[in-house]
């Protein structure tokens, strides 16, 4: 992945800060109707009642955390967070919309972040379709690095549907790792969106020592949760 295409996808998330909410609240460009929208909104509890099965624990990291979307669920779950993002403009979305002293927030590349401590719990969503699959193995080692023996894991992200984008993407799944994507005010940026399998992803969390259930919504979602092997 080259240096060029990362600072584009760093960008394209700094321009899209204020609008990244109308995607997963489908409104706008995204809102799909009202059939497709309630489909989208019960897979999206099914994945929340997962992760709420997990017990609290005292300390969560939340890796790529966004504009609080799941920041406010894993609040819910830990007595501190330590939330990265590298654009700091959905960090400031996120510290306004939470106001939580219990939230530590960091800007921070994940392609360069190395993790100096480890967790109870480590958390990402819809990051891992932006890692092209050479630095797939790389990251899964981080984060395994970053969870402490018997700590746990949970991941989601997008499985690859059409109407899971606005309604002016056409999405393809094709072997290319880049897609454009456009913005309300009609800028483009290339960007990584990779769907993996679900038989990639316990390869990588194998590797990684978690011992991990990898599962899929019917149509939007895959999720992954699991712990690390001692």
């Amino acid at each position: 992945m080259t240096t060029d295409v990362i600072q584009q996808q760093i960008e394209y998330y700094r321009a899209r800060a204020n609008e990244y909410d109308q995607w997963f609240y489908r409104t706008g460009r995204y809102d799909r109707d009202e059939e497709l929208n309630q489909r989208w909104f019960d897979e999206v509890a099914i994945v929340k009642t997962a992760l709420h099965q997990i017990e609290p624990v005292e300390h969560i990291l939340e890796l790529a955390c966004g504009t609080g979307i799941w920041t406010q669920e894993l609040l819910q779950k830990g007595q501190k967070i330590t939330a990265i993002d590298a654009v700091s403009e959905v960090i400031e979305i996120n510290q306004r919309k939470l106001q939580s002293p219990k939230v530590n927030y960091q800007q921070w590349d994940l392609f360069t972040w190395e993790p100096h401590q480890q967790y109870d719990l480590v958390f990402f969503s819809f990051w891992l379709s932006h890692v092209p699959p050479i630095e797939l193995n790389s990251f899964f080692q981080k984060v395994s690095r970053s969870v402490r023996p018997g700590g746990q894991i949970f991941m989601i992200d997008s499985r690859f549907e059409p109407t899971s984008t606005a309604k002016d993407h056409i999405l393809k799944n094709d072997e290319n790792l880049y897609k454009m994507r456009k913005l309300n005010d009609g800028q483009e940026f290339k960007i990584v969106k990779i769907f993996y399998r679900t038989d990639e992803l316990n390869n990588e969390l194998v590797k990684a020592k978690f011992q991990a259930e990898v599962k899929l919504t019917d149509n939007y979602f895959i999720y992954a949760y699991g712990q690390k092997i001692t």
